[in-house]
Order: C-alpha cells, then sequence, then structure tokens
C-alpha cells in the first residue's frame, strides 16, 4: 500500500480514553432488572453483566444525558454496547501470534478486527500470511533497503488519520518504537516478550537469546510476559504472565516452543480484555484485567 493512499483526505480523529474519569460532583444512577452491576473504584468504569433472560436498563446522569463507555456482557458471552476495536499489529518474522490473535478476531473470540500489518521486513512470513488474508501491509521504517518504508510522522497521521486505528499489538517485533508514536497512543499499545518480566528482558533480549539465558541462569521457571509499551524496551507496565516450567534438560527450542505455545493463549486472552474495555487502572499505576466470568474480580 504506498503512503499517499494512507495520507490523502483525512482529518485528525479525537480518540475517546478507554475509560471515561468522572468529575466529583458526577453521579450516576442505574435502574434495572435481572441485571447485575459494577463499578470499578479506580477506572471509573460501569460494567454490567446481563445475569437473566430478559434484560432491561433505564440510565439516568445528572450533567449529561448521554451514556458513555457502558459494556454488557451477555449470557453468550457476547459484547453489547461495545464499538469492535481496529488493531495494527506489528511483526519482523514468521508473526505466530499475530496470525492467533488473527484467528481469533475471525472466530469471535476478540471483539476487534486487526486492520494493517506494520513490518520492518516487508517479505517476511507474517506479512505474507496478512497479503494472503487481505491485511493491509505498511513497510516501516523507511531505509535504503526498504525505500517505501514510512516515516515516524507519517506511520502515526496512517494509523491514526486513515485507518483509526484504536490498539496496536506488537508481536515479534524487533525495532524500537518512535517516539511520536508511544505518545499518539498512550496506554495503547502491547507487547509481548518470551520471559517473566523483569527478567530477561531489554534490549538485546530476543527470540532464543532469551530462552538461552533462562537456562543458563538456572532459572526453574519461565512464560510470557504481556506489558503496555513506553519509550523503551521492555520497561512498560506489566499486564499479565503466564508461567512455565524450565524442564532439567532442557534446551533452548524445547523451552522456546513451550513458552510460545502459551504465548498464544495468553495473548489473545489480553487482548480479548483490551477490545472489551476490561482493563482497569489502580492508583497506583498498575494496570489490571477485569474477570469476564466474575466482573467482581480484577487479577
Amino acid at each position: 500500500m504506498e503512503a499517499k493512499s494512507l495520507l490523502s483526505g483525512f482529518q485528525l480523529k479525537q480518540t475517546n480514553p478507554l475509560f471515561q474519569t468522572f468529575k466529583e460532583h458526577q453521579y450516576t444512577k442505574f435502574q434495572y432488572q435481572n441485571c447485575a452491576s459494577f463499578k470499578p473504584h479506580d477506572s471509573k468504569k460501569l460494567f454490567l453483566q446481563r445475569v437473566g433472560v430478559n434484560f432491561s436498563l433505564k440510565c439516568k446522569k445528572n450533567v449529561d444525558d448521554k451514556l458513555e463507555n457502558v459494556v454488557c456482557l451477555g449470557n453468550d458471552d457476547s459484547v453489547i454496547g461495545v464499538r469492535r476495536k481496529k488493531l495494527a499489529v506489528f511483526v519482523s518474522g514468521g508473526g505466530s501470534n499475530f496470525k492467533s490473535i488473527h484467528q481469533a478476531c475471525v472466530e469471535g473470540l476478540v471483539h476487534g478486527d486487526i486492520a494493517v500489518l506494520v513490518t520492518n521486513k516487508p517479505d517476511c512470513g507474517g506479512a505474507e500470511y496478512a497479503r494472503r488474508k487481505d491485511i493491509s501491509v505498511i513497510s516501516f521504517p523507511k531505509t535504503s533497503i526498504v525505500p517505501t518504508g514510512l516515516s515516524s510522522v507519517d506511520l502515526v497521521t496512517a494509523l491514526s488519520r486513515n485507518l483509526e486505528v484504536d490498539f496496536i499489538l506488537l508481536a515479534g517485533y524487533l525495532k524500537l518504537l518512535p517516539v511520536e508514536l508511544v505518545r499518539a497512543y498512550p496506554k495503547s499499545i502491547l507487547n509481548i516478550h518470551p520471559s517473566l518480566l523483569p527478567a530477561f528482558g531489554g534490549k538485546g533480549y530476543y527470540g532464543m537469546k532469551v530462552h538461552k539465558a533462562v537456562i543458563a541462569s538456572g532459572a526453574r521457571f519461565s512464560g510470557p510476559t504481556v506489558h503496555f509499551v513506553d519509550e523503551h524496551y521492555d520497561t512498560g507496565r506489566i499486564l499479565a504472565q503466564s508461567v512455565v516450567p524450565v524442564l532439567a534438560n532442557d534446551s533452548a527450542e524445547e523451552l522456546a516452543a513451550r513458552v510460545l505455545r502459551e504465548e498464544h493463549r495468553l495473548y489473545v486472552e489480553v487482548t480479548s480484555a483490551l477490545c472489551e474495555e476490561r482493563i482497569a487502572w489502580r492508583e497506583d499505576g498498575v494496570p489490571l484485567i477485569q474477570s469476564k466470568e466474575n466482573p467482581k474480580q480484577y487479577y
């Protein structure tokens, strides 16, 4: 896709925050039947879980009649009143996590759609898969090897104005994101790393290098970490982790395969929560996921 076609004729869209924070003098009243409600203290975000067959809801707010940011989870796990999210996925290689997320979107496990794939290697397996699935591919950054790549400014413009991307998912993308993009998408970029951060993370820790370091350290456990992205390598707030054992005679390849299987499960689970707006932020800045089965529980 040419940069020109992505950048022309679009005006910047103001993106609503993931959570609306009400002022202290505002309040929300709900009258409901067959419906259990829960309002997380920290996020000021209202979640409703449908518990009966018949469902009716009346809402009043003393400062605005408009009801915003309401999530209703039906008995069939469908999401009511939440717009499907547009996702951009960044890859540098085969993109197995990208493929698993895309399949989850197709199967309805994720309330969103992959609008574009961004890669620094236009011929990588992930990019080829995207083209087969009619997903737009953007090359980034522009280099002597990839002269068709976008600049940082043009990338931000393409994602935010043209494609109106809500969230960015890094899935084996080996480049540091430009500051412009990180600042354009605060609390909206996730990465998955193949170790239990903060251990074995940072610049130079990627792919098989991570698993070799884990085994060499004598660690008995490893596993993937999903974290929000900031301006540095692997230092953003941790959102979710999953533990797998490191066996006595593991090779790096065996450990990598075990961790990767868990990556595929965990990243889909977290992406589902992200698209259903089930992420809350504690007062100390730690992000939490609201359980879909029990909205009163966070993990």
